[in-house]
């Protein structure tokens, strides 16, 4: 019979062992960092980035082939109303002259030797615009921080809420056992736990309250996150370290720099297409007539040297294009500093929230013990029927409703929290 008992006791060992994975992943967990880390691979947004990326190297090899040699094919036919002639007659020599009617066809080679470091410029000016892309994408991801923290501790809060409601369902059918056996021996009248049973009834319905805004908050974050989340998941409560740094990190800071960046790299490409250009140029071409207007017939030709092209003169368009451009960067430099007022503001804000709900949690855990005694002398005086149920039950809902706003005041304190180091731009930096 041992034998028997430690086969079985194998057997049943390892089946546990087989299936502790599905109980594992069963219960799912779920913490803000790995949604902020979904959000920022998941969300269509972010498909911008590789994108942006591949759109610059695309930029960056099409003004980089601009210092390679380049080929234009040129064909053309023409009538004249006149051609050059002598204007008078030699004699002895008859000249053939052009016809009115003349073709040509020519393949024209040119290749930069100087263009006063425009084409680099032009490369920079694009890589600069592809960073501010880049960082609008940034800014726009770290947008959605915030209605992610809002979505997750709202969800916390349900949780947190659901496990207080099931300690007291628990504490009330202790209560009723109590009451029912009371009623069973006579000790109390037959109408003694109605009341209790009515309240039991009651839990039931904030269970399915609890459960549908659950579910429902689940599935606007599962769209944010861009992963499909069980209704069952546990979310972990998250640690926040306060930080004293004041000094914002937000990306957007970093977006205002960028763009001034940008501008700058605009103003030197400005600069730059004011220099004097050199090309080395050939030209090889077919045509009736070549060079030589007096031969009358097709033949080849070539011609070769350098071209020099300088814009002396634009009624100073350049001038005031680069002005035009420095106003821009006086405009951003306004616009970060309006950023950073309203930032500040918002902190101070923030702030004070978190100030007030410290306080409330101060007294929220002096009022708890006070209810807490005075619920179970309302249980004792319960059980000897010096009170009745409702009146109870009129204790014990007061001591829930407590517990309640400690978990609320607490759930809003770590969102408030976040909420801070999300608008200053710490969060994570830790």
């Amino acid at each position: 019979m041992n034998t028997s008992k430690n086969k079985y006791g194998t057997i049943n060992s390892f089946l546990l062992l087989l299936f502790f994975p599905f109980v594992l992943i069963a219960q799912q967990t779920l913490t803000l960092d790995e949604c902020f880390d979904r959000v920022t691979k998941n969300h269509p947004i972010a498909e911008q980035i590789e994108l942006l990326r591949t759109k610059s190297n695309l930029d960056l090899e099409a003004i980089n082939k601009e210092k390679l040699p380049q080929l234009d094919l040129n064909a053309q036919a023409t009538y004249q109303s006149d051609v050059t002639h002598l204007p008078v007659a030699l004699p002895n020599i008859t000249v053939d002259y052009a016809n009115k009617d003349q073709y040509k066809a020519t393949l024209d080679a040119s290749l930069p030797i100087y263009n006063g470091g425009l084409i680099d410029a032009k490369a920079r000016l694009e890589e600069s615009n592809t960073s501010v892309g880049l960082q609008e994408v940034e800014v726009n991801l770290y947008a959605l921080k915030s209605s992610i923290n809002e979505l997750y501790l709202s969800i916390l809060l349900i949780q947190e809420n659901r496990s207080l409601l099931e300690a007291k369902e628990k504490q009330l059918q202790t209560r009723l056992k109590e009451v029912k056996a009371g009623v069973e021996y006579g000790t109390l009248l037959p109408t003694s736990a109605d009341a209790l049973v009515v309240e039991l009834l009651k839990i039931k319905q904030n269970y399915a309250e609890l459960d549908h805004s659950k579910s429902s908050l689940l599935k606007r974050l599962s769209f944010l996150i861009g992963n499909e989340i069980n209704n069952n998941i546990v979310l972990q409560t998250p640690t926040v370290k306060i930080t004293n740094n004041p000094l914002s990190q937000r990306p957007e800071l970093t977006l205002f720099d960028l763009q001034k960046n940008q501008i700058e790299k605009s103003i030197q490409q400005l600069s730059k297409s004011k220099l004097p250009k050199l090309n080395a140029f050939v030209q090889g071409g077919y045509g009736n007539p070549g060079l030589n207007m007096l031969d009358n017939t097709f033949t080849t030709y070539y011609y070769t040297g350098l071209r020099l092209n300088w814009n002396v003169f634009d009624w100073n368009k350049n001038k005031t294009e680069r002005q035009s451009l420095a106003i821009n960067k006086d405009i951003i430099d306004t616009q970060e500093k309006t950023f950073e007022l309203n930032n500040n503001l918002e902190l101070v804000q923030i702030q004070s929230e978190i100030d007030k709900l410290n306080e409330y949690l101060t007294i929220d855990q002096e009022i708890i013990p006070i209810r807490e005694n005075m619920v179970k002398s309302a249980a004792s005086q319960l059980k000897n029927g010096v009170i009745t149920s409702s009146a109870y039950i009129s204790e014990f809902t007061d001591l829930y409703e407590a517990k309640s706003n400690l978990n609320l005041h607490r759930i809003q304190l770590l969102l408030q929290q976040i909420k801070f180091q999300i608008t200053n731009g710490t969060y994570g930096t830790n």
